[in-house]
């Protein structure tokens, strides 16, 4: 079977979001014998970088220069079309003609769009595509995620102007998507929640689950792990830190979850572990009990090192692969259940769920109170998304989905 991949973003290194899914699907694809072709983004910092083994698992990788669009560029579509803003993200002539031109030039049996944004080429696809089935691997329900942005804005009277923006980008987003979900063979949602939200958007739509998921063992705790030194009660998020859900989330357990933590332990610090912090974030800096690091070249020595890892993410949809690498090093957990949304955890059984700021607080300082329950907490985690999240697991359930449409 040949496919192509379609991505907003070059799926390696994989070390976040997309691209952990992205180049764990390619890589599982690859080792089935299947032959896979990329046409993806690379960005100025990518331009010399060594994706060998990304290379050694595609036939063909081609890439285009990242798109730069101007705040006029995103203003105008604002104001004078009903766009919105994700259709025009990764909109390339350069990539679109490199698209026409590879499409006329194979025969592919799976074109796979990678995340919503690569919607934008859906007529060129379905122009010049033959007889390839064309699928929308969705990393969220992004009118969902939109929907919910708008929710946490309109409660806080200082974010009206986000509130008036996310709701004109939610109804967008729900024309756009739906019209997507129409159009292509198959939709792959990353959980039950966004598989349902799918069904909601466009009633009898025909949608498999393939969850995200991560190569287990490569998290796994050491015998011996590089040990980093955070403080006896540190504190962990990571992720992408310009995406607009960890932002927020970072905001407000700054401002109304870590000072009730420190009233009752005193030197609990919180580490912010991932690339390009937010302009907003810079008011966390001067904080002696919170540090950003920025991008950080492996993030398992702060997994094997916080005493509790937290996730509280107020806006979102899909599934956060930072809890999954999180439960597979056996940290000890507190979520929202926005954060958690899609896993198939239960509160004190794999973690612990809270979503207002008092309960937040007291879940985790009651498990920086309790090793033992950290230990359980975080034993159970591994065990669940061993059996659940591993590649291994979830792989077979893409190529069902291929099977179904009568392909591989």
């Amino acid at each position: 079977m040949r496919l192509l991949f379609l991505t907003g973003q070059l799926p390696y290194p994989p070390h976040a979001g997309g691209a952990l899914r992205t180049f764990g699907l390619i890589e599982g694809l690859h080792a089935c014998g299947h032959e896979i072709d990329l046409l993806t983004f690379r960005d100025a910092a990518q331009a010399e970088m060594n994706v060998t083994p990304l290379t050694a698992l595609c036939g063909e990788v081609t890439s285009a220069p990242t798109p730069q669009r101007t705040i006029n560029t995103r203003l105008r579509e604002l104001l004078l079309t009903n766009k919105a803003d994700m259709q025009g993200r990764f909109y390339s002539a350069v990539y679109e003609q490199a698209l026409q031109q590879r499409l006329q030039a194979n025969q592919y049996d799976v074109i796979q769009i990678e995340s919503l944004e690569m919607a934008t080429y859906l007529a060129m696809i379905k122009r010049y595509a033959g007889k390839a089935k064309v699928i929308y691997d969705s990393f969220n329900a992004e009118y969902e995620l939109q929907h919910l942005i708008y929710l946490t804005d309109r409660a806080d009277v200082t974010r009206l102007p986000s509130a008036v923006y996310s709701l004109m980008q939610w109804r967008r987003l729900a024309r756009f998507e739906g019209t997507v979900c129409k159009t292509v063979d198959h939709v792959i949602a990353v959980s039950d929640a966004d598989a349902e939200a799918f069904r909601r958007l466009v009633p009898g739509l025909r949608v498999s689950v393939v969850p995200n998921g991560i190569h287990v063992q490569e998290y796994a705790r050491p015998a011996a792990p590089e040990q980093i030194e955070l403080g006896a009660n540190a504190l962990l998020f990571t992720g992408t830190m310009n995406y607009r859900p960890n932002v927020d989330a970072m905001l407000w357990f700054a401002k109304h979850v870590l000072p009730t933590i420190k009233a009752k332990v005193g030197d609990a610090r919180l580490f912010v572990v991932g690339n390009k912090p937010h302009d907003k974030l810079d008011a966390l800096r001067a904080r002696q009990d919170i540090e950003i690091t920025g991008f950080v070249q492996d993030v398992r020595p702060f997994l094997y090192n916080a005493a509790v890892y937290i996730a509280p993410l107020r806006m979102g949809s899909g599934t956060r692969l930072k809890l999954l690498q999180a439960m597979a090093a056996g940290c000890a957990i507190v979520s929202t259940h926005v954060g958690a949304l899609g896993l198939d955890v239960q509160s004190g059984n794999e973690l612990l769920l809270a979503d207002e700021a008092a309960s937040f607080a007291d879940a985790v300082v009651s498990l920086l109170r309790n090793p033992t329950k950290r230990t359980e907490l975080a034993a159970r985690a591994q065990r669940l998304v061993e059996t659940q999240y591993d590649w291994s697991v979830i792989l077979p359930r893409l190529l069902a989905v291929y099977r179904e449409l009568g392909i591989g």
